[in-house]
């Protein structure tokens, strides 16, 4: 059984930074990443890396946020910067091996 366990969302001002992190447990996954949901919008990409450290990003964070992987512990993180009030949402942990699993979501809100 594959759990996907997520740390690091909060309230943060335009313009700062946080770190969100998902540390997967029970099995190699061969893909992880992030998904995001704001109030009334659909869950979009973020951010997805494989093993091998390939990494695609949505359009409206590249430059922004940094995704990394540390296979030896299976966790992903997500380092954002420059934040805007849009990227307020939800924020899932997202992993892959044959089926896709979801972790349980951590709230990032950007305002002043």
């Amino acid at each position: 059984q594959v759990q996907l366990v997520e740390s690091g969302g909060g309230l943060v001002q335009p313009g700062g930074s946080l770190r969100l992190s998902c540390a997967a447990s029970g099995t190699i996954l061969s893909v992880m990443g992030w998904y995001r949901q704001a109030p009334g919008k659909e869950r979009e990409l973020v951010t997805i890396i494989n093993r091998g450290g390939s990494t695609t990003y949505a359009d409206s964070v590249k430059g922004r946020f940094t995704i990394s992987i540390n296979n030896a512990k299976n966790t992903v993180y997500l380092q954002m910067s420059s934040l805007k009030p849009e990227d307020t949402a939800v924020y899932y942990c997202y992993a892959s091996r044959i089926r896709d699993y979801w972790g349980q979501g951590t709230q990032v809100t950007v305002s002043s």
